[in-house]
C-alpha cells in the first residue's frame, strides 16, 4: 500500500514541476515579447498606472494576454508554498 502512495506523490510532484516550468516559459516569452526596446507588458502597465488615457478595448486585451502567463506563474508557485506549509508535500 505505501508502494502507491510513493507513486501517487511521485506523479504529483511531476505534475507541478510540469506547471512550474510552462508556467517560467510563458512568463519569459509571451510575458515578456516583445523585449526591446521594452517589455509590452511593461509599457502596458506603465500606460495603465499614468491613467490609461487613450486606452482601447485591444489595448485591455493585450494587457490581459501578456499578464495572464504572470498571474499563472504566482498561482503555481502559491500553491506550492501552500501545500508545503500544510505539510501536503
Amino acid at each position: 500500500m505505501s508502494n502507491n502512495m510513493a507513486v501517487d506523490k511521485s506523479k504529483t510532484i511531476n505534475k507541478a514541476n510540469g506547471q512550474l516550468r510552462i508556467a517560467i516559459i510563458l512568463s519569459l516569452t509571451l510575458g515578456l515579447a516583445p523585449f526591446f526596446p521594452e517589455p509590452h507588458l511593461w509599457g502596458k502597465l506603465k500606460w495603465v498606472m499614468g491613467g490609461a488615457h487613450g486606452m482601447a478595448a485591444m489595448d485591455y486585451f493585450d494587457l490581459i494576454m501578456h499578464g495572464f502567463p504572470w498571474v499563472f506563474l504566482i498561482y503555481v508557485v502559491g500553491k506550492s508554498i501552500l501545500k508545503r506549509v500544510r505539510g501536503q508535500d
